[in-house]
């Protein structure tokens, strides 16, 4: 088991971070079902991604320690690769990477009780994608969530853009679906477009958005069909036959 639930509603995709007993933490195989399930979602009929955790205490508390994952993986924009609206909703703790997460998801739900934390300061260790957060809100507040670490509430993230709404405690996700909902109703193409444009040109990309995405583009290739090919022709001596794939 990874960790990660994922049903649909209708024409929406909800993925659900499986480990309450963790507070959600991601670990690497939950990292890379999510990456992968995230893949078979954007080929998919479905119109809009919904991303949650379980239980009451948490969203999630970020990458597992004990099994430190590649977080770029589960990261709106760079493991998960969709033009599809992609909504978080956020419920008790969100924590590390998971609010790097809920920043660069197009749309955030967090209810009153939410706590939105990045303690790396004190932990003594950074992947460094927390800095896309000052792409996606004013400077001087993402500086005041990555370097004080100090928590601050559901409707601090909605006063500082980090959230679109803030609901009442155990609402996020029906608050999450009725915004997915209206989505999904939407042109598909002119979302596409509008995300697309907006990924892709008002974003700068920081040091750990490059690294992640160099690494995401030359896994496709590690991992192809035609490095087999090209591996089993030069041990069998003989001309290959490259698919493309």
């Amino acid at each position: 088991m990874s960790g990660l639930d994922v049903r649909d509603d209708g024409n929406i995709t909800i993925f659900t971070l499986n480990r309450p007993e963790k507070l959600n933490a991601i670990n690497r195989p939950m990292a890379e079902e999510m990456q992968r399930r995230f893949a078979e979602f954007d080929r998919s009929d479905q119109r809009v991604a919904v991303i949650t955790g379980a239980g009451e205490r948490a969203f999630s508390s970020g990458a597992d320690v004990t099994d430190i994952p590649e977080f770029w993986r589960c990261v709106p924009g760079l493991g998960i690769v969709t033009d599809k609206p992609v909504i978080c909703a956020v419920r008790g703790w969100c924590v590390g990477g998971a609010v790097v997460m809920a920043a660069t998801a197009d749309l955030c739900v967090a209810t009153e009780d939410a706590r939105f934390c990045y303690p790396e300061g004190r932990v003594g260790l950074t992947g460094g994608l927390i800095a896309a957060l000052a792409t996606r809100i004013p400077h001087k507040l993402a500086m005041e969530i990555m370097l004080l670490g100090r928590p601050i509430s559901g409707q601090r993230a909605y006063e500082m853009g980090l959230a679109n709404a803030v609901v009442p405690d155990g609402t996020h996700l029906e608050a999450a679906l009725d915004m997915a909902r209206g989505l999904a109703a939407m042109a598909p193409l002119v979302l596409h477009t509008l995300k697309r444009f907006v990924n892709e040109h008002a974003f700068p990309r920081t040091p750990a958005e490059r690294l992640a995405l160099t690494q995401r583009d030359l896994e496709v290739v590690r991992n192809s069909a035609d490095l087999e090919e090209g591996l089993a022709a030069f041990r069998e001596n003989r001309s290959p036959s490259f698919q493309g794939r």
